[in-house]
């Protein structure tokens, strides 16, 4: 499996994400389940069908295109496959002294914005990710060291990984999240996502109340033909409430003005409304509140 991996890894962005299309509309064929839910949630954020189904084929894109962005050689550069806008968003909050948290959706490209970021900004400031271990023994080693990169560290959705991520905003550094990802019960509060109730973590909000970090948008947007990604970056557009399900709602919106830019490169088949998992409830539940 690791070998048929490093092999696809060689091909073509092109390749690769011709190839996925077609596993997209496969796996939207084959499976009623999948394919309800992704109808599903895109009509119920008002979505045209002319809009969401460009998203069938980008869901197949982002899994293809993983073994390209994991087991590159780490002197391979990302940059030249990516190019910036607002950027000067992000060095004026770097400039600023402060840990910078940023948040991005599962929309585009979302593995390649911590790799282009550390390339462009981690001499100065490195970047640590959140990532949920895999669960396969024969993954976990790959899912971890394949998202770390020179200047880009990946922290564990843990007690450990949390305290981690503190530290780093702590000493200015950078730290990224996708807070569209349903977290384990104890971990967040249900808020309006798309006018429907969804379990919202308050990991984002409580970093940045314990930490005085700033609080970013990013995205990458994944081009026609393999041709690369344009990544953004948004500073937050409201103030962040102290309340946790307020604030929950604000990062909600937030999340849902990215997805309205290009709702065909959303993951709308993922289970966003699903109810929390039980899970690391006890352990991670506290981690929110760590004091270093």
């Amino acid at each position: 499996m690791l070998t048929l991996f490093r092999w696809f890894s060689r091909l073509p962005l092109g390749v690769l994400h011709a190839i996925g299309a077609l596993l997209g509309w496969i796996t939207y064929a084959a499976s009623p389940t999948y394919r309800r839910r992704l109808k599903a949630n895109a009509e119920l954020a008002g979505v045209p069908a002319a809009a969401w189904r460009g998203a069938v084929a980008s869901a197949g894109r982002m899994v293809a295109e993983i073994p390209f962005l994991w087991a590159r050689p780490t002197d391979t550069p990302i940059l030249p496959k990516v190019r910036f806008e607002h950027e000067d968003v992000l060095a004026d909050a770097l400039a600023q002294g402060k840990g910078v948290l940023l948040l991005t959706p599962h929309m585009g490209c979302f593995e390649v914005t911590a790799q282009a970021i550390a390339e462009r900004f981690g001499a100065v400031k490195p970047i640590t990710v959140l990532y949920r271990p895999a669960r396969q023994a024969i993954l976990k080693d790959l899912v971890r060291t394949s998202r770390e990169r020179p200047h880009l560290m990946a922290a564990p959705a843990t007690l450990s990984g949390v305290r981690q991520m503190i530290r780093a905003l702590r000493k200015g550094e950078m730290v990224g999240l996708l807070p569209d990802q349903v977290p384990p019960e104890g971990m967040g509060v249900w808020a309006p996502f798309f006018g429907q109730p969804a379990y919202t973590m308050t990991l984002a909000s409580r970093l940045v109340q314990q930490t005085g970090a700033v609080l970013l948008l990013t995205w990458g947007e994944r081009l026609p033909g393999g041709a690369g990604y344009v990544q953004r970056f948004y500073p937050f557009p409201e103030p962040l409430p102290a309340d946790a399900a307020e604030s929950a709602a604000a990062i909600n919106r937030a999340m849902e003005g990215l997805i309205r830019q290009r709702p065909s490169q959303y993951l709308w088949g993922y289970h966003r409304y699903k109810a929390p998992r039980a899970q690391l409830a006890a352990d991670d539940g506290a981690a929110v509140n760590v004091k270093e």
